[in-house]
């Protein structure tokens, strides 16, 4: 399957750009040579069980998953091109309104709901990782998703982004559905006021759904996105 997709990719696609390149792998945007159809083009070495899990799965807020294929740990990703903008990209103009930031992060909780229905855990919720398509916010980048293990007391390997990733990535625990819940808070916050919390806490209601968010320990969380959706 893996040779198989290379050999494919390479026939009938060329590379458009690169868009991202780092030591656990790249993403390229790349375009079908009889059809001008762009796609997402995901290679990277670490564990692609979100994205076997996500195969066909029809959600506006998640990307779809159209190819999933695994060699001695290197993956290869094919995924449909989300067009639009990410939420870091529009932060450097303005920041969002308390009712844009409603809206996105409701969305946000759907894709949110979707993962967590199959166990999975997004760790990696920022800016750079959320794309606004019209109307619809759209979560993108598994490859430090996981699937939780009820088994295990911590995660196998640490992965996310300082600032966004909950206490319990850096070893204390396992993550599970509220370690997302601690990103979503920060993002929350960043939308609203450009700033980590720990700088400068959101007013009002939103900065109150902020607080209880992030709170270090996992079980003074909302216990779910059903039960952030409510809050918000």
């Amino acid at each position: 399957m893996y040779e198989w997709l290379l050999q494919e990719l390479a026939e009938k696609f060329e590379q458009v750009r690169l868009l991202k390149q780092s030591p656990r792998g790249s993403v390229q945007l790349i375009c079908h040579r009889a059809s001008g159809r762009k796609l997402i083009l995901r290679q990277y070495t670490g564990n692609a069980e979100v994205y076997r899990h996500l195969l066909d799965v029809d959600c506006a807020n998640l990307p779809r998953i159209f190819e999933v294929a695994e060699k001695n740990g290197e993956n290869i990703i094919l995924e449909e091109f989300i067009e639009g903008d990410t939420l870091s990209s529009l932060l450097e103009g303005a920041l969002f309104s308390p009712e844009e930031t409603r809206q996105i992060v409701m969305q946000l909780c759907r894709a949110l709901w979707v993962l967590h229905s199959m166990a999975a855990v997004h760790r990696d919720i920022k800016p750079e990782n959320v794309i606004l398509r019209g109307a619809d916010a759209v979560l993108i980048d598994f490859d430090a998703a996981r699937l939780h293990k009820p088994e295990n007391e911590s995660d196998t390997q640490i992965l996310g982004t300082t600032g966004f990733a909950a206490p319990e990535q850096y070893g204390l625990s396992q993550s599970d559905v509220r370690t997302d819940i601690y990103s979503l808070g920060i993002l929350i916050n960043v939308m609203l006021t450009g700033q980590h919390p720990s700088k400068r806490m959101a007013d009002g209601r939103l900065g109150r759904v902020v607080e209880r968010c992030t709170r270090v320990s996992p079980q003074r969380r909302y216990k779910n996105v059903l039960r952030l959706m409510e809050a918000i």
